[in-house]
């Protein structure tokens, strides 16, 4: 998913998002201890994706906080 994909969600989806791909980073190790991962670049894509919807995230939450201390 890219960045521009991740803004389009809401914060609600954003949250989701980052479970999921927590779940499925947490999956990923066990594949590796089982044996049955051999590409171990995946960790690192996954972690990238979680970063940058935390990214996200947090923009979104301090746009909103701004929002609501100017009314």
């Amino acid at each position: 998913m890219s960045i521009n994909d991740l803004r389009e969600l809401s914060i609600m989806e954003l949250e989701n998002k980052i479970l999921d791909l927590k779940k499925e980073l947490m999956d990923s190790r066990f594949a590796l201890a089982t044996s049955q991962i051999e590409d171990t670049s995946v960790f690192k894509k996954i972690k990238k994706e979680i970063a940058q919807a935390n990214t996200i995230l947090n923009q979104k939450i301090n746009d909103m906080n701004v929002d609501e201390n100017n009314e």
